[in-house]
């Protein structure tokens, strides 16, 4: 395969930004490049300097243009894209309300199919590169996704999600049965390609003890794969799980007790928590994500960004759809940084763009393959107009850095603000 030269401004990450100063890590240049060849980042560096030492590339030229890393989402629903920005209901009443029906949609293989791929062409389009996605209790639901990314040549991290009480029948498994298709789509897909599986538990309120047992169970076989749920979205969520567990600690040691929590498990939301959970979760090095659009239009609550980095705990950025009410992972950030702004910290963009890349990846288990801009990575890369609306193009002309300029684009941006997503390297 030919070698590719994308020149343009450049952005990527040698740390973490919430860790001292943000701007020491980053590294930017205003006209730089990246060599890509055979799919992954070969070098990265001054135009000029890629130009003279790689003659033979092919070059394709994007401007003033921001190329980064593609947008790490690390926790969503691709079932409930349908059903997007379904209007007004608590968490528990829209599950039953919205959520619950649609998925029962999900039995037939060529509605899923066609999810699948129109959920994985929104990503794209948004410059998202990686979802993280909660499937159905339906092994064909899991099947499609899989299928649809793989024709994309995009990585993916999905798994079945398992329920055997407070669900419609139709979207029932039972312990053995979660316990044994998990197992099946686990040892046909995780490593193919670019598939990650993940053991998924809904959340505690719709699995029986004897569910969760069989999940841990199936977790300490593989430890090696990740495990996603949900943890503290709502408050009168988690007084529900008290009633349901009673003789449980908290929310999270539903999880603990049945061999739940661990170091490549993923919390979402994890908004109300209490200290010896965030104890915990350090502990274990457990990762918890943020989903704040979907946080904000259920009305969960706020995340505590800063008290949770504070602690070491591992963080990734997500758009939760359909709970959350948009697919661009611009549009999250700004949500992100909204959010924090009523908790009392102003995030740098340096911290909201490593969130959606770097953060995320490294929830995931994956740093140093995806959501990095670095030598060694996947080329996956999202190229972003800093000027892609009116709005935006008259901000961003006033700013004299580059962070100035970035900004509007994260503040008011969407699938407008994205010229280019590459796939390994292949445009898309």
């Amino acid at each position: 395969m030919t070698d590719q030269l994308l020149l343009g401004q450049t952005l990527r990450f040698s740390g973490d930004p919430f860790v001292g100063d943000p701007e020491a890590v980053t590294h930017i240049s205003a006209r730089g490049g990246v060599l890509v060849r055979d799919g992954r980042i070969a070098a990265v560096g001054e135009a000029d300097d890629l130009r003279r030492d790689n003659p033979q590339a092919t070059v394709t030229e994007h401007g003033n243009h921001l190329i980064t890393a593609g947008f790490v989402d690390a926790h969503m629903h691709y079932p409930q894209t349908a059903m997007i920005a379904s209007w007004g209901k608590r968490l528990i009443d829209w599950l039953n309300t919205y959520t619950f029906p649609e998925e029962m949609r999900f039995a037939d293989r060529a509605y899923a199919d066609d999810i699948a791929g129109r959920t994985l062409d929104l990503a794209l389009a948004n410059g998202t590169t990686t979802l993280t996605s909660f499937c159905t209790i339906h092994p064909q639901s899991v099947e499609a996704f899989f299928e649809a990314a793989n024709t994309r040549g995009m990585a993916v991290v999905g798994g079945k999600t398992c329920m055997d009480r407070n669900a419609p029948d139709g979207l029932q498994d039972d312990a053995q049965s979660a316990y044994s298709d998990s197992k099946s789509l686990l040892e046909t897909w995780h490593g193919k390609d670019r598939i990650s599986y993940a053991i998924t538990p809904r959340f505690s309120p719709t699995s029986t003890p004897e569910q969760l047992d069989a999940l841990g169970a199936l977790w300490a076989e593989f430890p090696d794969v990740l495990m996603q749920t949900h943890l503290s979205e709502q408050l009168d969520e988690i007084e529900w799980v008290r009633g349901l567990f009673p003789d449980t600690r908290d929310y999270l040691d539903t999880y603990e007790k049945f061999g739940l929590l661990g170091e490549r498990g993923l919390y979402g939301h994890a908004i109300h928590l209490e200290p010896r959970e965030i104890d915990r979760l350090a502990e274990v090095n457990a990762a918890v994500v943020h989903c704040p659009t979907s946080n904000t239009f259920i009305g969960s609550g706020l995340f505590n960004m800063s008290g949770l980095k504070s602690r070491g705990i591992r963080t990734g950025l997500a758009t939760d759809t359909g709970g959350g009410s948009s697919f661009s992972m611009l549009r999250t950030m700004a949500a992100a940084y909204e959010i924090s702004q009523l908790r009392g910290t102003a995030l740098h963009p340096a911290q909201l763009m490593w969130l959606a890349t770097e953060g995320s990846a490294s929830a995931l288990h994956m740093s140093g393959e995806i959501g990095s801009l670095n030598v060694g990575a996947m080329a996956d890369i999202a190229v972003l107009d800093l000027a892609s609306t009116p709005a935006i193009t008259q901000r961003s002309c006033r700013a004299d850095s580059l962070w100035e300029a970035l900004f509007p684009t994260i503040m008011m941006g969407d699938d407008r603000s994205i010229s280019t997503t590459y796939v390994a390297g292949r445009p898309v």
